[in-house]
């Protein structure tokens, strides 16, 4: 499975390339050119940032084979003189060449260099859930994913959609093929690889202020916190409009703000959350816990009609962004 994964990578990087392009792929601390874009050359930044992407699904099912592989921070440059494929030979060690069993990936690292605060965090959220994937074993999903991004990559050329596409199917497989618990745990690993931030008084106000900054959404408000001490529970109620994601099977992909939620209070991870299509956006119904079992959280069932939620319905001020 894993060659004729690398067969298809390598297929995918080569149908990027262009004989007379301007853009290469090289590590942005050596100069080096590693496989599967050594020697290639790209028409446009936009096309060279996809084939950053597809390198790093390479390597990271390479490093399977051997976890010595070298590490490279990928990066995107034009007319560069000592990279293009006429003063430097292809960076290819032997260990590239004949793969012979491990599991590990860069894919964070691999980010392009020039991209909008939206698509770099769908990348190395990505990236995250990615790297993850493959260190626990589960296989299956990882496949999925990777086969979900050379779909997409075919057929979506604006790396904003492109990302948000990712996303999307990434939530859907994860939601699909596993459980709420292993949810739970693959996207509290993917927080570990993403950089520290520090924690927040209000995490909730802290990531949609976040969200808001990096695009994923226009206007939100939230409510008080409710907090039950004795349960060690807390819940928000938040609306949000102009959501980027879009739903995909009367699910709604809510990644972003499990992930970014628990960057910024990890002691409370997210344990469920419900969403309610309204006329302006979406009202999110989100419950922190030490000790719940977690629903699931990469995407979440639509309901379409709005509940009394108590004491969460007096809203606070919308924040405009």
């Amino acid at each position: 499975m894993v060659g004729a994964t690398l067969a298809e990578i390598r297929k995918h990087v080569e149908a990027l390339a262009s004989t007379d392009g301007t853009y290469v792929v090289h590590c942005g601390r050596t100069g080096e050119r590693p496989i599967p874009t050594a020697g290639k050359s790209f028409e446009s930044r936009l096309v060279a940032e996809h084939a950053v992407y597809a390198a790093t699904q390479y390597r990271a099912a390479l490093r399977r084979y051997d976890p010595r592989l070298p590490q490279y921070d990928l990066t995107v440059s034009q007319d560069i003189g000592s990279y293009r494929s006429g003063s430097q030979e292809p960076t290819e060690s032997p260990r590239e060449a004949s793969p012979s069993a491990a599991c590990d990936t860069d894919f964070g690292s691999a980010t392009p260099s020039v991209h909008s605060p939206l698509v770099e965090f769908c990348h190395r959220v990505a990236a995250g859930v990615f790297e993850t994937l493959c260190e626990s074993g589960h296989r299956a999903v990882e496949t999925a994913v990777m086969h979900v991004y050379f779909d997409l990559a075919e057929s979506v050329r604006h790396p904003d959609e492109l990302c948000l596409c990712l996303l999307e199917s990434i939530a859907a497989e994860l939601t699909h093929r596993l459980t709420p618990a292993e949810q739970a745990s693959v996207l509290a690993e993917t927080v570990t690889r993403l950089p520290p931030i520090e924690a927040a008084d209000d995490p909730v106000s802290a990531t949609l202020e976040t969200l808001a900054a990096r695009g994923f959404l226009s206007t939100y408000s939230q409510s008080p916190s409710s907090v039950d001490l004795d349960a060690g529970r807390r819940s928000v109620v938040v609306r949000v409009s102009e959501y980027a994601l879009s739903p995909r099977a009367d699910h709604l992909p809510v990644l972003p703000f499990v992930v970014e939620l628990s960057r910024h209070r990890p002691e409370w991870p997210l344990s469920s959350l419900r969403v309610v299509d309204t006329d302006d956006g979406w009202t999110l119904v989100l419950v922190q816990s030490r000790d719940d079992a977690p629903t699931g959280l990469a995407s979440v069932p639509i309901e379409h009609s709005e509940e009394d939620y108590g004491e969460h319905n007096q809203m606070s001020e919308d924040t405009d962004r």
